[in-house]
């Protein structure tokens, strides 16, 4: 249980770095500061499912193409939010593709770098003990 939590939050974490980054990098993709939080949440919730939904058709049908889940999982994760919230707004079909990649290497990097500080952190309180 304790493990499932710190998996989302570190995913709700590494999602909101990886829509900063893009919103600060993209001038077409803009962020409602009021709204971001939800948006962030309903993304991290769409992006998830999906990815889990492709990832196990993928594995069963075309494994060559289980790569690409992620990104693709990102792009319609960032389309159903900007949808169904204020809190994104993505315009241009070159933003939308940049964005895509930024969102998903930016939230990556955070998804693996995020667990290797707490791990570090963890490992230095039972250390001290």
């Amino acid at each position: 249980m304790r493990a499932r939590l710190v998996r989302v939050v570190v995913l709700l974490a590494a999602n909101t770095i990886g829509l900063f980054v893009a919103s600060v990098v993209l001038d077409d993709l803009t962020i409602g500061w009021r709204t971001f939080l939800i948006a962030v949440a309903i993304f991290t919730v769409i992006e998830s499912v999906i990815h889990a939904l492709l990832e196990r058709t993928v594995r069963t049908r075309a494994t060559a193409l289980s790569g690409g889940t992620s990104l693709f999982s990102t792009f319609l994760g960032l389309l159903v939010t900007t949808m169904i919230s204020d809190g994104i707004a993505i315009t241009g079909f070159t933003t939308w593709i940049l964005a895509t990649v930024i969102v998903w290497l930016a939230a990556l990097g955070a998804g693996l770098i995020i667990p290797a500080l707490l791990l570090r952190r963890t490992a230095r309180r039972v250390a001290t003990r």
